[in-house]
C-alpha cells in the first residue's frame, strides 16, 4: 500500500487588493467660537403686570432675567419647601402671581409667571 501524503490544511491569506482612493471629504466651515445663539423669543423684552412687578421689578426684561430676578426673590425669602424642594411657598408677593396658591411645584411655576408678561 502506497502511503498518501497529507495536504496542509493552513489557509493561506487572500492577497490584499487595493482600495480605490476615495475624493477627500469636503470639511465644514468653521463655526464662531462664540457657541451658540439664544433663541430670540425668550431674549424679546417682556412687561411684567403690576403683581409680577412687585418681585422682579417694573422694567420690561427678557424671559429669562424675569425667572433669575424670581429665584433671587425665592432663595432670599427662603421660600422652597425644606423637605420637597420642587415646592414654592407663596408668600404675600407671590400668591397673586400664582393664583392664589399656597404652594406650586418649580414647573408650574414658568406658565403661572408668563401669564403675567406682556410685549412691550
Amino acid at each position: 500500500m502506497a502511503t498518501a501524503k497529507k495536504k496542509s490544511t493552513a489557509k493561506k491569506a487572500p492577497a490584499k487588493k487595493a482600495a480605490p482612493k476615495k475624493a477627500a471629504a469636503k470639511k465644514a466651515p468653521a463655526k464662531k467660537a462664540a457657541g451658540r445663539t439664544p433663541n430670540a423669543a425668550f431674549m424679546k423684552p417682556m412687561q411684567p403686570t403690576a403683581e409680577l412687578a412687585a418681585v422682579v421689578g417694573n422694567k420690561p426684561m427678557p424671559r429669562t432675567e424675569v425667572t433669575k430676578k424670581l429665584w433671587a426673590y425665592i432663595k432670599k425669602h427662603d421660600l422652597q419647601d425644606p423637605k420637597e424642594r420642587r415646592m414654592i411657598n407663596a408668600d404675600d408677593a407671590l400668591r397673586p402671581i400664582f393664583g392664589g396658591k399656597k404652594q406650586v411645584s418649580m414647573f408650574d411655576m414658568t406658565k403661572l409667571v408668563n401669564k403675567h408678561l406682556k410685549e412691550a
